[in-house]
């Protein structure tokens, strides 16, 4: 009898574990492939940018994607030593924010050679060769300079100005925002005969660079300026104080536009200091995790993803605007 029963526990005791442990299989979605994504971001020099690497983050955890990221803090050869150390863990997507557009040939044949789809964020490369990246998310910049040269449009007119002299504060030299964001500007305000471009000049999308360039501008034209075309908004703060400084009030004596869209610059617009903000969300994470899911799963993605971006200015109800997050 004391056998049986012992023989009775045991059996009881095997098929108790056999259940915990198709609990255990079941609870890992071993039908869901668990997916790592490398993930390079230029720096964090701007409220646009940690507001981007947040969302990025936060996203990760939302769509259970684990996350390697690394700052590369400017240097475009931190990217690529990141991008290297991608390849030698063997991630399964690589993303990065390019901090230029050329130099990239030589890493990225690297990573088609490890059979890893690469991702561009934010910004876009120049390569002759084909099939280095998948696709590119991100803002139109070119759309964002025509929309800030439209509005300038309708400014003059409003004023009824017969002559518009602008500086143009511009973004880090051969990015592609910088590029993209001076030529929709320049092809829109070609075809109007009142629109002259004094001078531009290379703020780096820098805070403190917007500063020092703002005063270069201001020693060299002083009154003749009538606009401030800055390409975001961490240099167009930086040069606010600096047209106060030299005795102008800046969004009356002198027009102010902007790129971006965080929120310290919508508090600015609402103060009258700036005229107009685009917006360039830097909410970029959802669409990321999706894309470098599919890519994952073998299944094809849209060379171009754009998010929808709009237009704050002082032709609205600024009161309406919601806030950022960032």
């Amino acid at each position: 009898m004391k056998r049986s029963r012992k023989l009775l526990q045991s059996l009881l005791c095997l098929l108790l574990t056999g259940i915990l442990l198709i609990g255990c299989q079941n609870g890992k979605k071993s039908d869901e492939p668990e997916l790592l994504l490398g993930f390079s971001q230029i720096g964090s020099e701007s409220a646009w940018r940690i507001g981007n690497t947040q969302d990025i983050e936060d996203q990760a955890e939302n769509y259970g994607v684990s996350l390697m990221i690394e700052n590369a803090n400017q240097k475009q050869e931190n990217q690529i030593a990141a991008i290297r150390r991608f390849i030698a863990y063997k991630v399964d997507v690589i993303a990065f924010s390019p901090i230029v557009e050329d130099g990239w040939d030589n890493v990225l044949t690297e990573a088609k050679e490890a059979g890893i789809p690469v991702v561009l964020v934010d910004r876009d490369i120049s390569t002759e060769k084909e099939g280095l990246t998948t696709c590119l998310i991100g803002a139109d910049f070119y759309q964002e300079g025509v929309m800030a040269a439209e509005y300038l449009i309708r400014k003059a007119d409003s004023l009824g100005l017969d002559s518009v002299n602008i500086v143009e504060i511009t973004g880090t030299e051969n990015s592609t925002p910088m590029r993209q964001r001076q030529q929709g500007f320049a092809d829109t305000i070609a075809s109007d005969s009142r629109m002259h471009i004094l001078e531009r000049i290379d703020g780096d999308f820098l805070k403190s660079r917007g500063a020092e360039c703002m005063r270069s501008l201001l020693d060299k034209h002083g009154d003749d300026i009538d606009v401030v075309y800055s390409h975001n908004d961490e240099m167009t703060l930086g040069a606010i104080p600096e047209i106060e400084k030299a005795g102008y009030k800046p969004g009356k004596d002198i027009i102010i536009i902007s790129i971006d869209g965080g929120q310290e610059a919508i508090d600015v617009l609402k103060e009258g200091k700036i005229n107009c903000v685009v917006e360039c969300t830097p909410k970029l994470g959802k669409e990321l995790m999706e894309t470098a899911k599919k890519l994952k799963n073998g299944e094809e993605v849209d060379e171009v993803i754009h998010p929808t971006e709009v237009i704050f200015s002082d032709e609205q109800d600024l009161e309406k605007i919601a806030p950022r997050g960032y």
